[in-house]
């Protein structure tokens, strides 16, 4: 007992208690922010290899962002990336930031299917599917789950068959091979179902968003009901889109 109470002194508590106020290490980068600044809008759109950024106004598309800081980086007067992890919409043009603008990101109450809240409120079971994904977003879905985050108090959890679920999680940029594995587990799913987009790669394709391996043709025929940006995606910003979404 004294051996117990030791570690839980020295370790303190592992469990966030509240997943809407918590707060992120500095390093983290969350919701960015673009000054008017003036600055070489050229060099700034080619720094970014997934093409994420535009010009007159300056934009940041982070359903295609990779997250990686160059744009900060290099022009720190004109983009700064804050530790806001509340960056999970149900809209996809939201997720284009604009420079001058300093607004949260939030969800579309009147897009949000009048059958989400009523049904899935209090328990909502999902099904990942990692279509062509590199793991990163696997595992940060996994941690969701764990001790500290704890995503299954609110009801959400993660189910090995897809006629147990509720909606599918996709994450990667759906390769060709998984097309159809893809479309089998939507299918299995009973109705009414949620779509959620999980990552870059899932959200736009990112790096690999031209090349013929990818074959995104699912994502064209059905609504998207959230898409949680990051490369990868943060727990915090997972847990709090969907408790958006049901809520």
């Amino acid at each position: 007992m004294l051996g117990h109470i030791k570690i839980l002194y020295h370790e303190g508590k592992q469990f966030i208690p509240d997943v809407t106020t918590a707060r992120v290490p500095g390093i983290f980068r969350g919701r960015p922010v673009i000054s008017r600044t003036k600055a070489d809008e050229e060099a700034l759109v080619n720094i970014c290899p997934l093409g994420a950024i535009t010009a007159s106004p300056v934009q940041l598309d982070l359903g295609r962002c990779s997250f990686c800081g160059e744009c900060a980086r290099q022009f720190p007067e004109k983009i700064e990336f804050t530790t806001d992890y509340m960056i999970s919409v149900n809209d996809r043009e939201r997720l284009i930031i604009t420079e001058g603008v300093n607004e949260p990101l939030k969800i579309s109450p009147e897009k949000v299917r009048r059958e989400i809240p009523r049904l899935f409120r209090k328990s909502l079971k999902l099904r990942e599917v990692s279509a062509g994904g590199d793991n990163s977003c696997e595992w940060e879905l996994n941690a969701a789950n764990n001790v500290q985050f704890d995503m299954s108090r609110f009801g959400i959890e993660f189910v090995a068959s897809p006629r147990h679920a509720d909606g599918v999680v996709i994450t990667g940029p759906v390769t060709e091979n998984m097309a159809e594995a893809l479309q089998i587990c939507y299918d299995a799913i009973p109705d009414p179902k949620v779509i959620i987009l999980a990552g870059t790669d899932a959200i736009s394709g990112g790096i690999f968003r031209d090349t013929p391996a990818i074959n995104r043709d699912f994502l064209n025929r059905y609504k998207i009901d959230l898409y949680v940006p990051g490369n990868p995606i943060h727990p915090l910003t997972f847990i709090n889109g969907v408790l958006d979404l049901i809520k």
